[in-house]
């Protein structure tokens, strides 16, 4: 019995020993994945324990990412070896993984991981060559939040090689995409995702400043982007402290020197309590600087000082660290003290040079990079243009086509029509002149007398009559031809350029009523009593512009008003139709 018990045992131990590991559920993997990005923001060793508890899933998905967080989490420690080994585990589990739109999501966080650690050591150029690989892997899938990211990170890069005013434009296009976007996000990401753009916003104005002296204006940009990034980083310890001390900086640079002395000495207790010697490293230097403008040499050295062992421990010959040989020297040689002066003068000119030489150099990588990542973007939105867009650029063809035919076609119409109304105008040019001759020789015959007894021999028609209106409306041919005399002896008069030459007024003055002399003018000469009046006025306006050469030189206003239009537009149209042409077309024909 014991013997049966003993196997069981041993099978069942065997059994739990063999048991592979489980598959995290996705949720617990997303709340694990939320955790390590938090972490980078100051804990490391907590964001690593996470990344133990990811590490224990059977999903190649989730073990490749939490072995490209754990690269990413060891660089920051300053373990740069096991930074190595930890991402290539990561591409290692990234090749089992079946082509999908996941493992390109994967892919990109790697991307990411990988151009943050080149970042870290100073590799620009690899890590902006890392960030373009991840946005076009993340543009496959569509994904807006991790593209963003990107974007981010290459502003930072810009802001490193001295770039400043393209990664203010990044981040400000960044800030704006998260203000309308705020729903792609959780709530501590978006808070987390603000507190970074703004962070990084102060750091481009502050750089930019260094860069341009006399542009205070930056240095209020710059505060009032840090003090925004506070605001968004309760839950953020270490942008809140980066951007705190970047505060701090823009209060020595505003001579607040009370307010930059009490934040650089708060970071320097929170970095000596939490064992950061970076962050120690970089607020002993600021409050080196400090004292240093302050003329309180002796103080300023103290700290100087600390600078330059930590940077000898940790082997971080950063800026801070030639930084802080400049300013010894400078307080050596005010203090005449020649030989500590020429020491700290060859660190920093030996420190200087190397420094300023891979700067220079990683500069000019990032840029020609950033360059050729334009055109690449262009060729890849010249290649969607065209997949896209093909049966539109022929249909443009078509409407092009289309387009000119038409426009050929009115151009022709219009040269005929021109062409038609120019002998049209000649016409009546000619026709006018024929009638002036003969009305010349009619004239002289005309017995002036006899026109003014025309109206004495028509008796007042009877009143009854003067209001008949009647469709059939017939009256004998005497009183048809008294009436046209009468019209013919006004025309004479010119009565018809009196703006008042309506049916009614006329009626009136050859003592008939409207009836009778719209009747008439219909039955004599084919037209109402407006048509007629108006070609009374406009045959004057043509026979004026053909002999009085000053007549021509008016304006189309003082032409209609002389004729008794009311407006020149309607005068405009009457001449028109009459003639085929404008009137100032007209009168530069004669």
């Amino acid at each position: 019995m014991r013997l049966i018990i003993s196997f069981l045992f041993f099978l069942i131990l065997n059994t739990l020993e063999a048991q592979p590991n489980k598959e995290l559920s996705e949720q617990k993997y997303l709340n694990l994945q939320d955790k390590i990005r938090f972490s980078i923001n100051g804990n490391y060793d907590e964001g690593l324990t996470f990344v133990k508890e990811m590490l224990k899933s059977s999903n190649e998905e989730h073990v490749t990412f939490a072995w490209g967080a754990a690269s990413y989490l060891y660089q920051l420690k300053g373990d740069s070896i096991k930074s190595d080994q930890s991402y290539a585990e990561a591409l290692k589990h990234l090749e089992k993984i079946p082509l999908s739109n996941k493992k390109i999501k994967i892919h990109s966080y790697l991307c990411n991981y990988r151009g943050l650690i080149y970042w870290k050591r100073s590799n620009y150029g690899q890590a902006l060559s890392a960030y373009q690989e991840g946005i076009k892997l993340s543009s496959q899938i569509n994904d807006l939040v991790q593209v963003l990211k990107f974007k981010a990170n290459i502003a930072l890069l810009n802001e490193s090689v001295g770039n400043y005013q393209l990664s203010i434009k990044i981040l400000r296009q960044n800030d704006a995409f998260l203000d309308k976007n705020e729903n792609l996000y959780e709530k501590d990401q978006f808070q987390n995702s603000k507190s970074n753009t703004y962070t990084n916003l102060g750091n481009s104005y502050e750089g930019y400043y260094n860069k341009n002296r006399d542009k205070t204006y930056l240095l209020d940009s710059a505060e009032y982007f840090y003090k925004k990034a506070i605001s968004y980083s309760e839950k953020f310890t270490n942008n809140k402290i980066t951007s705190t001390l970047s505060l701090g900086n823009i209060y020595l640079f505003k001579k607040d020197y009370s307010n930059a002395e009490k934040i650089y000495y708060d970071i320097a207790f929170y970095s000596k309590q939490s064992n950061n010697d970076f962050l120690y490293q970089i607020a002993n230097f600021n409050l080196g600087d400090l004292y240093y403008t302050l003329k309180k040499y002796d103080r300023a050295l103290i700290f100087l000082k600390k600078v330059d062992s930590l940077s000898i421990k940790n082997k971080m010959m950063d800026n801070s660290y030639f930084k802080s040989n400049y300013l010894q020297a400078k307080i050596y040689s005010i203090k005449n003290e020649p030989e500590l002066a020429y020491k700290h003068s060859k660190l920093y000119l030996d420190s200087y040079e190397k420094y300023e030489g891979n700067m220079r150099e990683e500069a000019l990588e990032v840029n020609y990079k950033l360059g050729t990542a334009n055109l690449s973007e262009e060729m890849m939105d010249v290649q969607e243009k065209y997949k896209y867009e093909v049966f539109w650029n022929k249909a443009l063809k078509v409407f092009y086509v289309i387009l000119v035919t038409g426009i050929v076609f009115f151009l022709i119409k219009s040269i005929r029509d021109k062409n038609k109304a120019h002998k049209k105008m000649n016409a009546l040019i000619e026709e006018f002149k024929a009638n002036l001759e003969k009305k010349e020789i009619e004239n002289a015959e005309i017995d002036k007398v006899a026109i003014e007894e025309v109206f004495a021999e028509v008796p007042e028609l009877d009143e009854i009559q003067l209001k008949k209106e009647n469709a059939n409306l017939s009256i004998d041919e005497a009183k048809e031809n008294k009436i046209v005399e009468k019209l013919l002896a006004l025309e004479e008069k010119l009565e018809y350029l009196n703006a008042d030459f309506t049916l009614s007024y006329v009626a009136k003055k050859i003592k008939t009523n409207t009836t009778y002399l719209s009747y008439v003018v219909n039955k004599r000469f084919g037209k109402s009593f407006g048509e007629y009046s108006n070609e009374l006025k406009i045959n004057y306006v043509i026979n004026q512009m053909i002999t009085n050469h000053l007549y021509r030189k008016y304006s189309t206003q003082a032409i209609a008003e002389s004729v008794g239009f009311k407006n020149a537009v309607s005068f405009a149209k009457s001449f028109r139709k009459r003639t085929g042409v404008s009137p100032a077309q007209f009168a530069s024909n004669i």
